[in-house]
């Protein structure tokens, strides 16, 4: 497979941080360009978070900052084409929509990795997304930081220590 334009929905956490980063080494490697994609709830004046003043460029502003925030999930010295979208549909129906119209072949996506009944009552994402895109999709999951184990104790087995009950 030699991908020629990538898909990476980003939510800017740590989970879509390892996906980013595989995107970003597939596109360098295959010298495909990259589709950053951000969903939000709303772009309108009611959702602003970042203290525009009220004008009739609210949204505008908004939407400047989310852009230029996108912009820089990567890293500056990344020397390949991207394209930043913002979208404010759910949020499948974004990643599949601009899959389709800007013609990816890959998309990268980050997963929580959950299981049990929390990802049957709220679904996965990622899951809906590799059922129902029409190109390969590779689910990058965070990773997990091993359990410290407690340091092992090797236990001297001599003779002396050995007891035995004949109970």
């Amino acid at each position: 497979m030699h991908p020629k334009k990538i898909l990476h929905p980003t939510d800017y956490t740590d989970t879509s941080r390892p996906a980013l980063m595989e995107a970003l080494s597939l596109a360098q490697e295959h010298q495909a360009s990259l589709v950053l994609l951000h969903v939000v709830d709303s772009l309108g004046p009611e959702d602003l978070t970042y203290g525009e003043s009220a004008s009739a460029d609210q949204p505008e502003a908004y939407r400047r900052r989310l852009f230029d925030e996108l912009r820089h999930v990567l890293p500056p010295d990344t020397h390949i084409h991207v394209d930043c979208v913002l979208s404010e549909e759910e949020l499948v129906t974004a990643i599949l929509r601009t899959q389709a119209e800007f013609g990816c072949d890959l998309i990268v996506l980050g997963t929580h990795g959950e299981s049990g009944l929390r990802r049957w009552l709220t679904g996965s994402v990622a899951e809906e997304v590799v059922r129902r895109a029409t190109c390969p999709v590779l689910v990058v999951k965070e990773p997990l930081t091993p359990a410290r184990l407690p340091e092992e104790r090797p236990t001297p087995l001599h003779p002396g220590h050995l007891s035995r009950s004949d109970g």
